[in-house]
């Protein structure tokens, strides 16, 4: 995602790993986050933003490299990554940094659903006002720059 040049490239790409860490959700368990993951992240967000970049025809320009120059430092952090994770699947779970009887508690729906909607229900209405004043933001950018092209 951070070594391609093409917006709708970068939005796939991004789509891709939101998917992935709603499967690593699920492999950890808690499932419900997961399709929260997947339904609201992956299905609403990110179409959202894909809507924006086909609204708003980002082009690429002629004549642009294909990938950014931080190709290589990206292949070299993706092996650093996979490598601290395929260490830590040798390990085991015990060494997970967990203290003990931390990892004995089951996810519990009931909790996190009057968590969200207590706690933090604003921070997530504040979230979509952000990404709508973003969207109109864009387009007035947008505007003056067909305006003054035209």
């Amino acid at each position: 995602m951070l070594v391609l040049r093409e917006p709708m490239r970068v939005a796939l790409a991004l789509i891709t790993s939101m998917t992935s860490l709603g499967a690593v959700y699920g492999l950890m368990g808690v499932h419900f986050i997961a399709a929260f993951q997947v339904l609201i992240y992956v299905g609403a967000v990110m179409v959202f933003m894909v809507y924006v970049l086909m609204l708003l025809e980002v082009k690429e320009a002629p004549g642009s490299r294909r990938f950014s120059r931080y190709v290589l430092p990206g292949v070299i952090g993706g092996a650093l990554l996979v490598a601290a994770l395929g260490a830590g699947m040798l390990r085991g779970p015990a060494s997970a940094g967990l203290l003990p009887g931390e990892g004995d508690q089951a996810f519990n729906l009931v909790e996190f659903s009057s968590t969200f909607l207590t706690q933090y229900w604003f921070v997530f209405e504040l979230t979509t006002v952000f990404l709508v004043g973003a969207i109109v933001a864009a387009l007035a950018v947008v505007n003056v720059s067909r305006r003054r092209q035209g």
